[in-house]
């Protein structure tokens, strides 16, 4: 005999004024308790890389302006591009560089971008590359 036969099939009690308490309520005080709210968050925002931004050469200035040169001059094809570009980080210094291929629909030397035709905008001043593909 283990000393609680006499309780161990007992319904729990009912109090008129407290209603019962959901079993998720119940299970809610036993779960882990995070003293300070938004600290994981904040630890892996701090790990999380970027890569800083180089400076263009002139070299790669002077190719870059060459092609965009000849490809505004057959913009009516709707020619597919590679650029490699960097793309500056929302929350932190840095950032992390990309690829994007398409088509390209108009190169707006306004607001100094490339459009595709998907509708993906690449700034001029965050370019390093563009090629042509065949």
């Amino acid at each position: 005999m283990n000393g609680y036969e006499d309780i161990l099939n007992l319904s729990r009690p009912q109090y008129p004024d407290h209603p019962p308490m959901s079993i998720h309520d119940r299970a809610a005080q036993f779960s882990p308790f995070a003293a300070l709210v938004g600290y994981d968050d904040a630890v892996a925002e701090t790990a999380r890389l970027t890569d800083r931004r180089r400076e263009i050469s002139e070299e790669e200035l002077r190719e870059l302006n060459e092609t965009i040169a000849s490809l505004s001059e057959c913009i009516s094809e709707r020619p597919l591009v590679t650029v490699d570009h960097f793309i500056p980080d929302a929350k932190k210094e840095g950032g992390r560089y990309e690829k994007k291929t398409g088509n390209l629909r108009t190169i707006d030397t306004y607001h100094r971008e490339v459009v595709f035709t998907d509708g993906e905008k690449i700034s001029l001043d965050l370019m390093y590359a563009i090629r042509r593909e065949r």
